[in-house]
């Protein structure tokens, strides 16, 4: 028997949806974002236990296991993966939801009765399974445990053709009557078709993500992400849960902005991020070191450099998340602050490997938001700095995305470093960027490479500059 009433329980709702959209307004802001998580946090869990106080659940004590396990494996992987290794996790959360509902609708399938139902479970089965397979080799993709670059073979775009051909098919064979299906001499074909769909919608998945290397997974994922919260919301309908209408429309919605956004950072579209390695323009993710000579320096002379500069602008990378190097960098930029010297922080709206990567890890090391600027407001800034510090980036601020049209990565907005009077790299190698290709600014005069780790580099340069 349950203990909330069906209007208790829409209320409840209703307030867990309202912590939904109130979560998602605050992720908008570095500022807001932690009590913005909360709240999603909340908003979760009351709506988990409105379902155990309005629903009669069979084989509670499963469902309780099941909770357990779940549990015990989340906690400690959120609270232990790195930052560098976020796109990853985000990937695999992404792939369960999007696993989960289409296994909620195939087993809803023998309970529905409408057309639109159907409708609802076709969708989620075929887009459910996609985001499920998809997100597996993205986190894949991202962890190197298989290769990052473009992955294709002979008439793999005629079998992605016709596998999207069978799932409509599929599809339609799930929304049509019993009656018409007799007719057809296909009668009690449903589930099999719903199975079919589920196989069709796995296979897509992989076979749409393999072509999709270097710098454009993680938009990849989004788009998975959104494909989830679109499966999410159709299996709201399958189980007449207006919640999880409402929740997964959120998520649909804001994983399809977030795409647009992070494909027009890139300079590129959605359908050549998706499709662009068919015609030879996806990023290769090549990792061949180069062998040109560059000018190279020392810590002490970094430090010269920034201690008697004017305006220094910090552009950090991915390196800097992979050295855990952003509490010294924020030493440095204190340091460099209390000397007099102007110290501002450039972000890439696709800095690292996800959007807000970098505001997120320097916020950890307690930068000071109002020092963040984002790519339009800073890159008028570089004309009037003495020197421009690279941490650990490399594609944001390459010239080839405006000089080169053969360039995978070209038509993307750059930060304008090279405009600076003078550029330091700091980096591990000459190997090159996530995309795959050089970078010639590391070899214009006005740049200098300092090599090694990005938070023993800092370190040492932090060093020197207290000496000076």
């Amino acid at each position: 028997m349950s203990i909330l009433s069906p209007e208790g329980t829409a209320l409840l709702y209703l307030v867990a949806a309202v912590c939904f959209i109130l979560a998602l307004k605050g992720l908008g802001s570095p500022a807001t974002a932690r009590r913005g998580n909360l709240l999603g946090a909340l908003g979760a869990l009351l709506a988990m236990i409105v379902v155990f106080l309005s629903t009669e659940l069979d084989n509670l004590a499963l469902i309780l296991g099941v909770i357990a396990v779940g549990t015990i494996i989340a906690v400690p992987a959120s609270r232990l993966v790195k930052m560098t290794q976020m796109p990853q996790l985000v990937a695999l959360f992404n792939g369960v939801g999007g696993g989960a509902a289409a296994l909620v609708a195939l087993l809803e399938l023998e309970h529905s009765d409408t057309v639109g139902a159907f409708l609802a479970v076709a969708f989620t089965v075929l887009v459910g399974s996609i985001a499920f397979s998809g997100s597996i080799i993205t986190f894949l993709k991202l962890q190197e445990l298989m290769p990052t670059r473009p992955i294709i073979f002979p008439g793999q775009a005629i079998v992605i053709v016709l596998l999207v051909v069978l799932g409509l098919v599929v599809a339609t064979l799930i929304v049509l009557d019993d009656a018409a299906l007799a007719a057809l001499g296909m009668a009690g074909i449903k589930g099999v078709a719903a199975v079919v769909g589920l196989i069709v919608g796995l296979t897509l998945g992989v076979l749409l993500v393999l072509p999709v290397g270097g710098a454009d997974v993680p938009i990849v994922i989004s788009l998975l992400n959104a494909g989830t919260g679109l499966a999410v919301a159709a299996s709201g309908l399958v189980l007449s849960n207006t919640l999880l209408l409402v929740a997964g429309t959120l998520v649909g919605a804001s994983g399809s902005i977030l795409t647009r956004e992070m494909a027009k950072a890139m300079g590129r579209s959605v359908a050549g991020i998706l499709f662009g390695a068919f015609a030879g323009g996806s990023t290769a993710g090549s990792t061949v070191a180069s062998d040109r000579p560059v000018r190279s320096s020392t810590p002490e002379d970094v430090a010269i450099l920034l201690g008697y500069a004017q305006r220094v602008i910090v552009v950090p990378g991915y390196g800097l998340a992979v050295a855990q190097a952003q509490h010294t960098m924020a030493e440095l930029a204190s340091t460099l602050e209390a000397k007099g010297i102007e110290v501002v922080f450039g972000i890439h709206p696709v800095a690292g490997r996800m959007p807000g990567h970098m505001n997120v890890l320097l916020a950890e090391a307690n930068v000071p938001y109002e020092v963040l600027a984002e790519m339009s407001e800073v890159n008028p800034q570089f004309k009037t700095a003495d020197v421009a510090l690279v941490v650990g980036a490399n594609d944001v601020v390459n010239p080839a995305a405006k000089t080169s049209p053969g360039s995978p990565i070209y038509g993307m907005p750059i930060l304008d470093v090279a405009a600076a009077r003078q550029v330091v790299f700091l980096k591990r190698s000459m190997r090159p960027g996530f995309a795959g290709i050089e970078n010639e600014l590391l070899f214009e005069p006005q740049t200098t490479l300092l090599f090694g780790d990005a938070k023993d580099s800092l370190t040492s340069v932090l060093s020197a500059v207290k000496r000076l």
